[in-house]
């Protein structure tokens, strides 16, 4: 009897990950599409693949107790790195042997060059009045009064574009590291 309470548990959740996947694929776009730096056939390619690897692993995903969105987010994150190593542009005339003296870059820095590159991709989706805003107080470390002076601005007027901008910029930021 407990059985049969267990195997229908398992089937209602297995016929409704189709469902839970298809639900996340929007938000996996939008995931992908910031990272990707919004080459439609490119981020397409990701999220195809993602998802595909998602229906492959289906019944050993835990679709009940974790957020698959995380999962997909990380999955897609880690497409692109590949992606990236794979078809990084070597200039013509030079060889791999050219370089056998120097390390390979570590996860780390691999790591970084990812983040700073979702943090340019980031700022250049604000609006212009908001990304220099934020340029002028936060990266050039100006007060808000010289920020507006070069802006040609009231200091209100940056005091709240740099606010309104670190928002969305944290939005934008969180979303593309997995979060909600």
């Amino acid at each position: 009897m407990e059985s049969d309470a267990a195997e229908t548990e398992r089937t209602d959740a297995g016929d409704r990950w189709e469902e839970l996947l298809l639900a996340e694929r929007a938000a996996l776009h939008r995931f992908v599409a910031s990272l990707a730096g919004y080459d439609p056939h490119h981020v397409e390619d990701i999220v195809q693949e993602t998802l595909l690897r998602a229906w492959q692993l289906a019944r050993r995903l835990d679709w009940r107790e974790q957020p698959i969105r995380m999962w997909l987010f990380r999955v897609a994150r880690n497409l692109l790195i590949d992606d990236w190593r794979q078809n990084r542009a070597v200039p013509i005339g030079i060889s791999a042997t050219d370089f056998s003296g120097l390390a390979p870059a570590s996860d780390e820095v691999m790591t970084r060059a990812l983040d700073r590159r979702m943090v340019i991709d980031a700022l250049r989706s604000l609006k212009p009045a908001h990304r220099d805003a934020l340029i002028q107080v936060h990266l050039l470390d100006r007060t808000g009064e010289d920020a507006a002076r070069v802006l040609g601005v009231p200091s209100g007027t940056v005091k709240s574009r740099a606010h309104h901008g670190l928002l969305l910029l944290r939005r934008r930021l969180r979303c593309c590291r997995g979060g909600a």
